[in-house]
């Protein structure tokens, strides 16, 4: 008789998910399997969305197929089969011990859109304005999306960037690299140009623009119409200050801000509340979010802070870290959320405590043009350092060197073709 297998599921598969499904599926028990729940029909490579939304004939290569995730990480056989699986599906709502997608599970013999679980890991994210994520979820739509903000971007001759974090910056070296003839001004709402970091970055980035002719205005906003920007150009643009821009913009692209995917959580209560015969000093109810900025409360293990659910866990961009949100702390936190899950389904959280994630200083890999970027840390303050490790290249390739993660994706590119798939 077959043994039903127990379901570790892990919601969201970009960057963090993908890392954490994978690293669970090569190390829990094969009385376990993991499903990975993903509404996007391929992996969205969102590092190169800025670029492939300005520079043609790239953006068919920043969507890969999940085909291969689990059976890429199986030893070389003739039987590439596995338990562990990607479902194209959206996550409705959280429960205690099943989640609701937005369609019925090919599994359940009464066509139920719920699916039971052990454990839940939730990457869920944070949503980003296009084109720094994208709103379908096929890759056709995606990719034609890109196209034409290519063709708005060729048929512009003034564009103003709002945001001047990662992709803003990005998507300004780039442009002027592409087209250096246009005229492109980034609005950054604070006084210094990607504030999470040491100054230096801000004086670095200064120095590119410098070099490139962009202008850039500090300490203010965008006002984004109600009903958009214009479609006649050129346009006025007003700031939040009060400041009115002339009118000469022709295309506006806006790379502000990161709302947390959380929704799929109004349907899982706190374990504790307080009643309306409580005493005035009874402690009041404890969100599962930090209402400070909205991201999940996390135990240092990465389990939600509410004891009443150990068996969820959160990591990447939606967790409540204290960390600044990027692919490379998320990544070392997929793989000590994994090793804990692991840990409590084989009972070894009885002899030795759970791993905790590393606190690490904030560092980013940022492109300044085609060809010239930078990776920069913060100065790491625990170990005595004062001054930020600053490494700059000139090795950039237009597609950013998408074919690494192809194959990080189980897909080995043998011939431009594949990229369609």
């Amino acid at each position: 008789m077959a043994t039903t297998l127990k379901n570790v599921i892990v919601v969201g598969g970009s960057y963090v998910g993908k890392a954490t499904a994978q690293e669970l599926a090569r190390i829990i028990p094969s009385t376990h399997r993991v499903l990975l729940i993903e509404p996007h029909s391929h992996f969205h490579h969102l590092f190169a969305f800025p670029r492939f939304a300005i520079l043609p004939g790239h953006e068919h290569k920043a969507f890969i197929p999940y085909t291969n995730l689990f059976t890429s990480l199986l030893p070389p056989s003739e039987n590439k089969t596995t338990n562990n699986t990607v479902i194209q599906a959206r996550v409705l709502s959280v429960h205690p011990h099943h989640i609701t997608l937005d369609r019925p599970w090919p599994e359940s013999p009464t066509s139920s859109p719920q699916i039971p679980f052990d454990y839940l890991v939730l990457a869920t994210g944070t949503r980003l304005t296009e084109p720094a994520g994208m709103r379908d979820n096929e890759k056709m739509a995606s990719v034609a999306y890109l196209q034409n903000h290519q063709n708005d971007i060729k048929n512009a001759q003034s564009i103003l960037i709002a945001g001047g974090g990662a992709v803003g910056v990005q998507m300004a070296t780039d442009l002027k690299e592409v087209y250096p003839d246009k005229e492109v001004t980034v609005v950054q709402s604070r006084n210094v140009l990607m504030p999470q970091y040491h100054p230096a970055l801000h004086g670095l980035i200064k120095k590119r623009f410098d070099e490139l002719g962009i202008n850039f205005i500090t300490g203010s906003r965008i006002a984004v119409p109600e009903t958009g920007f214009p479609t006649e150009t050129p346009f006025e643009v007003q700031l939040t200050n009060g400041t009115t821009l002339p009118s000469k913009y022709d295309f506006v692209i806006l790379a502000t801000g990161q709302t947390p995917n959380t929704e799929l959580l109004n349907s899982l209560p706190p374990s504790t509340s307080t009643s309306s015969h409580s005493s005035p000093s009874a402690q009041p109810e404890e969100s599962l979010l930090n209402p400070d900025n909205g991201f999940i409360r996390i135990r240092p293990t990465l389990q939600f802070q509410d004891k009443a659910y150990p068996h969820l866990f959160a990591v990447g961009d939606i967790a409540d870290t204290g960390l600044r949100k990027a692919a490379r702390p998320g990544a070392v936190q997929a793989g000590v959320a994994a090793r804990n899950i692991n840990a409590l389904i084989r009972g070894e959280d009885r002899d030795r405590p759970l791993e905790e994630f590393p606190r690490q200083p904030a560092g980013i890999h940022l492109s300044l043009g085609l060809k010239y970027n930078v990776v920069f840390r913060n100065p790491d303050e625990a170990a005595g350092q004062t001054e930020p490790t600053i490494i700059e290249r000139d090795d950039g390739r237009d597609d950013m060197g998408v074919e690494g993660w192809w194959e990080r994706m189980g897909v080995k590119i043998h011939k431009p073709q594949q990229y369609h798939l």
